[in-house]
């Protein structure tokens, strides 16, 4: 028999999910808000090859997908959250809407390309 533990053994099974919880009830809206838009973000320049290795990560299709979501985010959430928060992100929305539409070897029409059918057109 082994008598060693694990450092994934707990005395306490729902210990760590009820400490989660209790965390993240004390995380203010704009903090989450935020934090979900920069992932969403992060994850939409990887995949319109803004990374260190652009040949081997550039996903368009997932890329399209990842900017109307973080465009409806920034959208709905721009007035629940200050001015000063919500700027910075329209910021980076709009230059990942610029990156797609160069990585983008088929064009689309002006305001129809990702996302702009939550912030209009982008030039």
């Amino acid at each position: 028999m082994n008598n060693t533990t694990s450092p994934y053994d707990h005395d306490d099974e729902s210990g760590g999910a009820d400490q989660a919880t209790r965390d993240i009830a004390d995380v203010p809206a704009v903090e989450v808000i935020t934090t979900a838009a920069v992932h969403l973000m992060s994850a939409a320049a990887v995949k319109c090859g803004l990374a260190d290795a652009p040949d081997a990560q550039t996903d368009l299709d997932e890329a399209r997908k990842l900017i109307n979501a973080l465009a409806g985010l920034i959208t709905a959430g721009a007035p629940e959250i200050s001015d000063m928060h919500a700027r910075s992100l329209r910021d980076g929305l709009r230059s990942l809407q610029l990156a797609f539409r160069e990585a983008s070897t088929i064009q689309d029409p002006i305001g129809k390309g990702p996302g702009e059918k939550w912030t209009g057109p982008v030039t």
